[in-house]
């Protein structure tokens, strides 16, 4: 359980702090790793050449002094005396703490300690690696697992190097004996610490740089790699946007081609009791004075006659007339060549020669660039707008405005009639349906609001869209 927790929050951390750890956690232990490696290695070269140096020096002084050790296997009392004299005083004296000269077979042939001289010690392995010709030199590594005669130098508490030299005859170059000496080592103590510190801190600030360059990349990586997500993650929110959008305007548009199907067939109900109610009965009536006895009677009497035919005449002048203006109303003037500023002007002078009422036409940006589409929108929405304004509030007030706020055209048309409650009233039955609907298929937005002395219809539409 432990396990899955601490796996789930390490998932969630980010690339970069996974590697910070991660990283950070491998070249601690690589550089403590490659560290001890270098420091020992430095140690056992800086130990081997230290000794070497001290044993060439020691060789040097005591080789004249040894007999023939292929010859003479013990040393008689002028070389003893002579090996204490050269051991225990000037330069040698200081640095030599102890010595001591095995045969092969581990019997010690000399020693500054004479207690030790002709004793008999196993054999071990720096002693036959020196009879095999090898020098060995340890420093500081005398513990409780060496040798009896050792004891006195590991409880000396000095720092000692510890040295197996092989003595070799001069003219064979056979190892006749092994020279063991302890040499007080406080300077190379010093400088072996000294070599030490700077290996660790090489080590430390090579592995420092190594990880900060990384995580400088993984870190730089990580950012862009963060930005690169949040900008995906962006447009996998805009895109699942635009489909909701999709998805909502397919199903408007549904709705939408539902609602047209239903006002067409009640806008060719409504034209055809436009027509049945006015044109169809004022040529009814002509019919009908047509037919009847008094234009008959009227043969005889010319008074009568002029009198009948004027009436019939006027009867269908007016029927002429209305038929004229419901077909205005239904077909648009040629207004492709136009601007939206003579657009609105257009459908303003036609409504008030039509009805003979006064508009307030304000254009705030005559100088906008619209679409086709946009400006048959302008024009039905105007048109639409102020006949409600003359029908249903005599024409008092009228007002239309155009204006721009950014990229959105705003088109408003008020009068200041009675006003109406909008949630009483239905809509559909206003000739706004269609409007509504069209505006809305240009991406628009209609507005509809009524207060008692004031009305007002809003169509707004944003020109970077259409």
């Amino acid at each position: 359980m432990n396990l899955e927790i601490l796996s789930r929050r390490w998932s969630r951390q980010s690339l970069a702090v996974q590697f910070l750890l991660a990283g950070g956690l491998v070249c601690g232990v690589a550089m403590l790793i490659v560290g001890a490696f270098v420091t020992n290695l430095i140690e056992a070269s800086v130990t081997r050449n230290s000794a070497a140096t001290t044993a060439l020096y020691v060789d040097s002084v005591i080789a004249p002094i040894l007999p023939d050790m292929q010859q003479n296997k013990v040393l008689d009392d002028s070389i003893t005396r002579a090996l204490d004299e050269t051991l225990g005083q000037g330069a040698l004296g200081q640095r030599i703490m102890s010595f001591r000269l095995w045969r092969r077979d581990g019997t010690i042939m000399y020693s500054n300690d004479p207690s030790l001289i002709g004793k008999k010690f196993p054999v071990n392995e720096d002693l036959k690696a020196a009879f095999d010709g090898e020098m060995s030199a340890e420093f500081n590594d005398l513990d409780e697992d060496e040798d009896v005669e050792s004891v006195a130098e590991r409880d000396s508490g000095k720092p000692l190097l510890e040295i197996y030299n092989p003595v070799l005859q001069p003219w064979s170059g056979d190892v006749v004996a092994v020279a063991e000496f302890y040499e007080v080592a406080t300077d190379f103590q010093k400088s072996l610490e000294l070599a030490r510190l700077k290996t660790w801190l090489a080590v430390a600030l090579f592995t420092v740089t190594f990880f900060v360059i990384l995580s400088f990349i993984v870190l730089r990586g990580s950012r862009t790699i963060a930005q690169q997500r949040a900008v995906e993650k962006q447009r996998y929110l805009e895109l699942l946007g635009v489909l909701n959008e999709n998805r909502t305007l397919n199903r408007h548009l549904q709705q939408a081609s539902n609602r047209v199907i239903a006002y067409n067939e009640r806008y060719l109900r409504r034209i055809g009791a436009e027509l049945h109610d006015g044109p169809v009965q004022l040529i009814a009536f002509a019919a009908l004075r047509l037919d009847s006895k008094t234009i008959v009677g009227a043969i005889s009497s010319p008074e009568k006659r002029l009198q009948e035919l004027s009436l019939i005449h006027n009867s269908l002048g007016e029927a002429l007339r209305e038929i004229r203006g419901i077909c205005g109303g239904l077909v648009l003037p040629h207004i492709e060549t136009l601007s939206l500023s003579e657009v609105l002007e257009l459908v303003v002078r036609a409504h008030e020669q039509r009805t003979e009422s006064k508009v307030h036409l304000t254009i705030l940006q005559p100088d906008i660039s619209v679409t086709h589409p946009v400006k048959i929108a302008a024009y039905r929405f105007v048109q639409e707008s102020l006949n409600n304004a003359f029908k249903h509030a005599n024409g008092t007030g009228q007002e239309v405005r155009q204006d721009l706020n950014g990229k959105l055209l705003e088109i408003v048309v008020t009068d200041r009639g009675p006003g109406f409650d909008i949630d009483a009233i239905n809509t559909d039955q206003l000739g706004l349906l269609g409007l509504k609907e069209r505006i809305e298929s240009l991406g628009g937005k209609f507005h509809l609001e009524s207060e008692p002395g004031k009305t007002t219809l809003k169509m707004q539409v944003r020109i970077d869209d259409t």
